[in-house]
């Protein structure tokens, strides 16, 4: 069973930077795609970012120019550079991978928070 650790969140002021970090391990030949999804009190998940096994990317609309995702999906570490930060990207994101897209596969979320 594949298992996905995320790491890097925290409390950062408006206008800093984090960088989230995320890690497979077991069954690591199921993914080909890695990726960050995240979910604000009252809101649905989101897609934030995603990055494939040929390194091609996409990001939502709300994080173009000031997120980051790079990484080797071929040796299943993806991580997710944050710049320019605003309160409304407090959430909880959660880690996802799988083949050909994301949700076959998560990890157990982790809490970034920014302060104004």
């Amino acid at each position: 069973q594949v298992q996905l650790v995320e790491s890097g969140g925290g409390l950062v002021q408006f206008g800093g930077s984090l960088r989230l970090s995320c890690a497979a391990s077991g069954g690591i030949f199921r993914i080909n795609t890695m990726g960050w999804y995240r979910q604000a009190p009252g809101k649905q998940r989101e897609l934030v970012a995603v990055i494939t096994s040929g390194s091609r990317t996409n990001y939502a609309d709300s994080v173009k120019g000031r997120f980051t995702i790079f990484g080797d999906v071929v040796k299943n570490a993806a991580h997710l550079q944050m710049n320019s930060l605003k309160p409304e990207d407090t959430a909880v994101y959660y880690c996802s991978a799988g083949w050909g897209s994301l949700g076959d596969f998560w990890g157990q979320g982790t809490q970034v928070t920014v302060s104004s």
